[in-house]
């Protein structure tokens, strides 16, 4: 894929190699009072759905973004992909706003996404190449190959021709994936992915993010399984409306850090080998075995 990226002309924001992939600097999102899924005031009374939010990713990080139903994480995201603007603070991609950024892949949660829509594969994948190719512009024979390669990339070259909706959970994260790739994303953004996905679909998603490491692709996954996080990502950030800690898992993952962002949601047994996080937000229970810290 790099050859692919060298050798095809960039559209969007040059880059300055010498920054990190994305920078957030003193950030809150604020919304008016009474607005639904916002319930933290701060001291000038306005509700935030994030508040004062610091962070650096570095080129090449794979960072698991954790926290309580409600705790912003989707809202993080679309800070990044400029769907979203901050009430303070500034939000840097390789030294620039967000506007006009082609790099960032954003994969949103599958219950986002119109699964009717009649649309093939390869033309999903086909419509991460539109920042490179220019609107109103038909793909050329090389777009056609980056598409091939993409869903060559995720083991999915024998879906091209199937409708997007006949392909299981797994496959149609593979899918939006490939979409990133053929986008050419050098920051990746996965919102949930594995969701509902059995283990072998889950070892397959990382398969391929394992496979982005030598391109130098930073990737964020907001995910609620907390060994999942620990045992596969470089970084975690635990987040709650504000960043509880954001360092190598074993720094984030401490009974204290825990109980501040999950609050009465989270009950560990000192007793017990193993802490037990019982997260019961939603009206159901999930129940995440953490390493003793």
């Amino acid at each position: 894929m790099t050859h692919l990226m060298n050798a095809i002309a960039g559209r969007g924001v040059a880059h300055d190699p010498q920054t990190p992939s994305l920078q957030m600097d003193d950030v809150s999102v604020a919304y008016a009072a009474g607005a639904q899924e916002v319930s933290v005031a701060g001291g000038n009374g306005r509700l935030y759905a994030l508040q004062n939010i610091t962070f650096t990713a570095q080129q090449g990080e794979r960072i698991a973004v954790v926290g309580p139903n409600g705790a912003g994480k989707s809202t993080l995201f679309k800070l990044v992909v400029g769907t979203v603007r901050p009430s303070q603070g500034q939000v840097h991609i390789f030294g620039q706003g967000p506007d006009g950024h082609i790099c960032i892949g954003y994969v949103p949660q599958r219950n986002q996404i119109d699964w009717s829509f009649p649309v093939t594969v390869e033309d999903v994948v086909m419509m991460g190449r539109v920042g490179q190719i220019g609107l109103f512009r038909w793909p050329r024979r090389a777009d056609w190959e980056v598409v091939r390669q993409s869903l060559a990339r995720v083991k999915a070259t024998h879906l091209a021709k199937k409708q997007i909706g006949e392909l299981s959970g797994g496959q149609q994260q593979r899918i939006f994936i490939a979409r990133a790739l053929a986008q050419e994303a050098e920051l990746l953004l996965l919102d949930e992915p594995l969701n509902g996905l059995d283990v072998p679909s889950q070892q397959t998603i990382f398969n391929i993010l394992d496979s982005l490491r030598p391109d130098g692709v930073t990737v964020l996954v907001a995910t609620h399984d907390l060994q999942l996080a620990a045992d596969r990502f470089d970084k975690i950030m635990l987040l709650n409306r504000h960043i509880v800690a954001f360092a190598e898992p074993t720094a984030v993952l401490t009974s204290e850090n825990l109980l501040q962002a999950y609050g009465g949601h989270v009950h560990l047994l000192p007793d017990a080998e193993q802490g037990i996080l019982v997260d019961d937000c939603c009206g159901h229970d999930e129940y995440e075995a953490l390493s003793e810290k």
